[in-house]
């Protein structure tokens, strides 16, 4: 199974033909061993990585930290749930360190990211503050190169 899920996590467009070549098994059995972690939870999804800087549409990203109080008897939990729910937020992650609550969240602009967490989010019971990183440039993710190799400014100066 991991190397079915290193190859999907690599490329999740990639053949079922070819994927059945690469574990060395018949096409069918390919099909079982994806529809099997789909069905236990270990596939979530298939996503392609949009660079929405050169797709010229309205978009911003921000990271968001949030410091939270911990409910008894489910801790981090109970919060982490209500800001998942919100269809802005993109992703939500437990942390160690300074903040206990990591979330990656998509809007139009600036402006709509600073209210959501303004009006909606630092207003939450529990939460106890908010820092928010707006996302400027995105030059790799998730393994992926955006720019090609990245040019250093300086040296056209």
């Amino acid at each position: 199974m991991e190397k079915l899920l290193k190859i999907l996590s690599e490329n999740a467009r990639v053949s079922l033909e070819d994927l059945a070549a690469m574990l060395g098994v018949a096409p069918a059995e390919a099909a079982r061993m994806m529809d099997e972690c789909e069905k236990n939870g270990l596939i979530h999804g298939y996503q392609a990585l949009v660079d929405w800087e050169k797709a010229d549409v309205s978009h911003v990203q921000a990271l968001i930290e949030l410091r939270v109080t911990p409910k008894r008897d489910c801790g981090f939990d109970e919060v982490a749930g209500a800001v998942a729910q919100f269809e802005e937020v993109d992703s939500v992650m437990l942390m160690s360190g300074g903040y206990d609550l990591m979330l990656m969240m998509s809007g139009r602009s600036f402006q709509e990211i600073a209210l959501f967490v303004a009006k909606r989010l630092s207003t939450l019971d529990g939460v106890l503050s908010t820092t928010t990183h707006f996302i400027l440039h995105t030059y790799k993710k998730d393994g992926v190169l955006y720019d090609g190799e990245a040019a250093d400014e300086r040296e056209n100066q």
